[in-house]
C-alpha cells in the first residue's frame, strides 16, 4: 500500500443491515480504514428498525476506523432510501422507523395515486408513481393507523438525513433521496403542497433540500469524540444515489445491483416520467437524473430459498421445468404488494438445486424485464443497449448470480473490483465538497468502476419465455390481497 497523500475523507453506508464506514484518501481513492456495525429489522409482516440503533451503529462503525476518522476533513452519509423516521420536538423518535420494504401502505398508495388523477399525473409532477416503498405512502398510512404517533411528530426525516443532523444538529436533505419520497417534485424542484395536502403532512415537518456541493453543517461536539467537531459534513443522499456516484458513472453506463433489493439504473440528462411506475424517476446527488426500477426480492429471496431447501447459496444445478417467482416479501417490480412466493413446473425429476436456479432466475427475471425502460427512460442511445452491465452490491461477489445475469441478459458483465460502492460514493461526495470538484470526476479519479469482465454468453430464451408465461399466467393468484 503506498503512502497516503490526503486529505481524508469519510463515506458511511447506512443500509438496512448494516452501518459501514470507510476513511478515504481524496487524492487517491484508496481506503486508509473501515468499520462496520450491525442494525435490526424487526421479523415478520412489519420492516422496521430503530433510529437510535442506526446512530449507535454509525458510531460504533466510525469509531472502529481510529485515528485516521479523527483526521478526517469531510464526511458523507449515505442511506437506505424510503424510510420513514418520526422525531419529537426534543429530536427523539416517535416510533421505529418504517422501511423502504414495509409494504402496509399498498391501500394507502392507491388512494393517493388517485386522488391526484392517476399514475400519469404523478409522472408528470414527481416522476415517480410512488409505490408502496415510498415515503408518502408510510406517512399516509401512520396516520390512519397510529394517529397519536403521527400527532405526536415534530419533524419527518429520511435515514440519511436523520444521520446528517445528528452529526451537524442541523435539519437538510438532498434532492437524490428527496426524490423517493413521492413529495418532492421533480419538475419543479421543490417540494409539493398538492400532495402534501393529499398526505395530511405539515411541510413544516420537512426539513430544507440541500443544493449539490453546498455543505449540511460541521460535526458539532459529540461528546466522546468520536469524529473531530468542526468537520465538514456534505448533504448526504440516497443509497443508490451515492452508489452511482461511487461508480463515476456517465450516461448510457447500465447497473445492476444485487443486494437486500434489487436495482437496474442508470445516470441521465433527462428527467425520467414513466406512467407505468416501473421506472423511478429520481434524481441523482449532483445534477442529473437517475432513473431506476427496483424489486424488493433479491439476495435474502434467494438466501431464504437456499435455506428452505438446505443448500448453499452456490449449490444450483441447471436443467429442468421448475419457474420460481420468489416474491417473499410482496414486490415492486412487478406492481404485487401482495404476491407470495411461487413455484410451478415441479415434477419427481426436479432436484433442489434446480429449484434453487429457478429462485436465481426469477429474481433477476424482474431486475432484466424493466432494463429497457429504465435505459428509454434515461434517453440511451441504442448504442448503449448493449454496453456492457455493471453488476454490483454483494451479489456481484455470487458465481451464481453473475452466471443467472448473463445467461438471461445475453450481455456481458463487468463487475467492478471496489467494493463498498455506496460508502465510497459517499466519500466522493464528501471529498467533492472538499476539493470543489464533481464528486463523480473524483470517483472516475480513483477509477472504482475497473474489474473483471466477462463476455456474453447466449441468451437463455426459453427460460425468460417460461417465466413471462408465468408470471402473465399467475396474475390473479399473485394479485390478491390476503
Amino acid at each position: 500500500m503506498s503512502a497516503p497523500e490526503g486529505p481524508f475523507v469519510i463515506g458511511v453506508d447506512s443500509s438496512t443491515q448494516s452501518a459501514k464506514a470507510l476513511v478515504v484518501d481524496a487524492a487517491t481513492g484508496q481506503v486508509i480504514a473501515r468499520g462496520q456495525a450491525p442494525h435490526t429489522v424487526s421479523p415478520g409482516d412489519r420492516r422496521e428498525s430503530d433510529p437510535e440503533e442506526w446512530w449507535q451503529a454509525l458510531r460504533t462503525a466510525v469509531g472502529q476506523c481510529g485515528r485516521a476518522a479523527g483526521e478526517a476533513a469531510a464526511v458523507s452519509v449515505a442511506g437506505q432510501q424510503h424510510g420513514l423516521v418520526t422525531l419529537d420536538g426534543a429530536g427523539d423518535p416517535v416510533r421505529p422507523a418504517l422501511l423502504w420494504n414495509d409494504v402496509r401502505s399498498a391501500p394507502q398508495r392507491d388512494r393517493l395515486v388517485a386522488d391526484l388523477g392517476g399514475p400519469t399525473a404523478w409522472a408528470e409532477r414527481v416522476g415517480s408513481v410512488p409505490a408502496p416503498a415510498f415515503t408518502v405512502t408510510k406517512w399516509a398510512w401512520l396516520r390512519e393507523n397510529e394517529p397519536e404517533a403521527a400527532r405526536s411528530t415534530a419533524a419527518v426525516r429520511l435515514p440519511h438525513d436523520f444521520l446528517t443532523e445528528r452529526l451537524t444538529g442541523q435539519p437538510g436533505t438532498d434532492r437524490g433521496d428527496a426524490s423517493g419520497t413521492g413529495w418532492w417534485s421533480s419538475a419543479t424542484g421543490s417540494y409539493d403542497a398538492q400532495i402534501l395536502e393529499l398526505a395530511g403532512l405539515d411541510p413544516a415537518l420537512l426539513p430544507p433540500v440541500l443544493s449539490s456541493g453546498e455543505a449540511a453543517g460541521t460535526v458539532k461536539e459529540t461528546g466522546d469524540g468520536f469524529l473531530t467537531a468542526g468537520t465538514l459534513v456534505a448533504t448526504g443522499t440516497g443509497d443508490n444515489m451515492a452508489a452511482a456516484l461511487g461508480l463515476g458513472l456517465l450516461p448510457g453506463q447500465p447497473v445492476l445491483s444485487l443486494g437486500t433489493s434489487g436495482t437496474v439504473y442508470a445516470v441521465s440528462d433527462r428527467r425520467p416520467a414513466d406512467p407505468s411506475g416501473t421506472v423511478a424517476g429520481f434524481a441523482d446527488a449532483h445534477t442529473g437524473w437517475l432513473p431506476l426500477a427496483c424489486t424488493l426480492n433479491c439476495t435474502l429471496a434467494v438466501d431464504r430459498m437456499a435455506a428452505l431447501l438446505s443448500r448453499d447459496r452456490e449449490d444450483v444445478e441447471a436443467g429442468g421445468r421448475v419457474t420460481a417467482l420468489p416474491f417473499l416479501d410482496g414486490e415492486r417490480t412487478p406492481d404485487l404488494p401482495y404476491a407470495t412466493g411461487l413455484l410451478s413446473g415441479l415434477q419427481h425429476a426436479t432436484t433442489g438445486g434446480q429449484v434453487l436456479q429457478a429462485a436465481y432466475d426469477g429474481a433477476v427475471f424482474a431486475l432484466l424485464r424493466a432494463l429497457d425502460r429504465v435505459l428509454a427512460e434515461g434517453g440511451g442511445a441504442a448504442a448503449e443497449q448493449d454496453a456492457p452491465l455493471l453488476l454490483i452490491g454483494g451479489g456481484a461477489k455470487g458465481t451464481a448470480w453473475r452466471e443467472t445475469v448473463r445467461r438471461l441478459s445475453g450481455r456481458a458483465v463487468q463487475v467492478p473490483g471496489a467494493q463498498e460502492l455506496v460508502a465510497l460514493g459517499a466519500a466522493a461526495q464528501a471529498a467533492g465538497l472538499l476539493l470543489g470538484e464533481d464528486p463523480g470526476a473524483v470517483a472516475r479519479r480513483w477509477r472504482t468502476a475497473q474489474g473483471a469482465s466477462y463476455e456474453p454468453v447466449a441468451r437463455d430464451d426459453d427460460a425468460l419465455a417460461r417465466l413471462s408465461a408465468t408470471l402473465e399466467g399467475a396474475g390473479v393468484l399473485l394479485g390478491r390481497r390476503p
